[in-house]
């Protein structure tokens, strides 16, 4: 996993993302989700471009089931947006990076 990338567990998860001071995204996905390994280069290409104005964070939902079902998601990937501790949209399957950079973008300038 890349240096820009946070491990979140369902334990690290309120201080990793809900406490953070920056937005968050967070990849709820598991090692057997072939469209999540699809899109993992990408998501790890934008946490590097990104990284000194929002934290990425990867969840694996086999080894953490307590966050994803508080979160209702009930397939993967699944992408939220966190920001001031509040969700601000989420993008639930594979999607083109240009779709991926606009929510970040739109993160980045919401207000919550």
């Amino acid at each position: 996993m890349s240096d820009k990338l946070v491990q979140v567990t369902d334990q690290s998860f309120s201080d990793v993302v809900l406490k953070s001071d920056k937005p968050v995204v967070v990849d709820f996905w598991a090692p057997w989700c072939h469209p999540c390994l699809k899109m993992a280069p990408t998501f790890e290409a934008l946490a590097g471009e990104y990284s000194d104005k929002m934290v990425f964070g990867k969840m694996n939902t086999d080894e953490n089931q307590m966050t994803p079902s508080r979160y209702g998601i009930q397939g993967i990937p699944t992408l939220i947006f966190f920001r001031n501790g509040q969700e601000v949209g989420r993008i639930v399957g594979l999607e083109r990076p240009d779709v991926l950079r606009k929510r970040i973008d739109a993160t980045l300038n919401a207000a919550v």
